[in-house]
């Protein structure tokens, strides 16, 4: 059963690759065509033949998925029986591993096929839209200056308000940045505050420490010459 588990992991592990380059191609082609339809050298393709071996991914990807799951509730009927307690502690441990990897494909699939149902359906409402502005012009020919230029103005308009968005995204950053400066420079003088209140009782404490060691000294040489002239006198007796 792991090793079987093992062969659908990477087959899994291939198919979500190729999967996601799927999607990814999907998105590039479809911006590449919107650069050409902008630019009105070439007119809009469908992805039809992309939408197809998407499907065929998907419901390929859905049936190994299927397939791990059967393989994963059959290692846990196995780890559950009376005939293995002695290994139950490692076998438990395979099979939460292939449990995990098996969670962690199925997000990545769903992630993925989400992602690509979105970007379908975001290229698909502004194919219409498209065509609609291309069937106008081509329906009015006196207008088509205008409407270019309204075309270019709208663009225009939108790479505005993108500036405008990351511009605004840039002072947030900025105050948040400041704000956190301040913080910081609050706590920093709030510690340089307590230090300078505390450096009076710290000169104090320093002077007496100085006058106990100054009166330390004379008590010691006192007591060194008392001795020293008591044992002259003993030594002169």
């Amino acid at each position: 059963l792991r090793k079987q588990a093992r062969q659908l992991e990477n087959e899994l592990d291939l198919k979500l690759v190729s999967f996601s380059k799927l999607c990814t191609s999907y998105s590039s082609s479809r911006d590449g065509r919107r650069d050409r339809y902008s630019s009105d050298t070439t007119p809009l393709l469908n992805g039809s033949s992309q939408d197809r071996m998407f499907e065929t991914m998907a419901v390929e990807i859905e049936q190994l998925l299927g397939k791990l799951t059967g393989i994963n509730d059959k290692m846990a009927e196995y780890t559950n029986s009376a005939g293995v307690p002695s290994l139950n502690a490692a076998l438990m441990h395979t099979l939460q591993r292939h449990r995990d990897i098996l969670q962690d494909y199925t997000h990545e699939f769903h992630k993925t096929k989400a992602n690509f149902l979105a970007i379908r359906e975001r290229e698909n409402l502004l194919g219409s839209v498209r065509k609609d502005i291309e069937s106008y012009k081509s329906g009015s020919g006196v207008n088509n200056r205008r409407t270019e230029l309204f075309l270019k103005e709208h663009e225009h308009l939108r790479n505005s308000d993108r500036l405008i968005e990351e511009t605004i995204s840039i002072a947030m950053a900025t105050k948040e940045n400041m704000t956190s400066q301040r913080g910081m420079l609050k706590s920093i003088q709030s510690k340089m505050n307590t230090l300078a209140n505390r450096f009076p009782a710290v000169n104090s404490l320093i002077q007496r420490i100085n006058l106990r060691k100054r009166r330390d000294s004379l008590i010691l040489g006192g007591v060194i010459g008392v001795c020293t002239i008591l044992l002259l006198l003993y030594a002169f007796h």
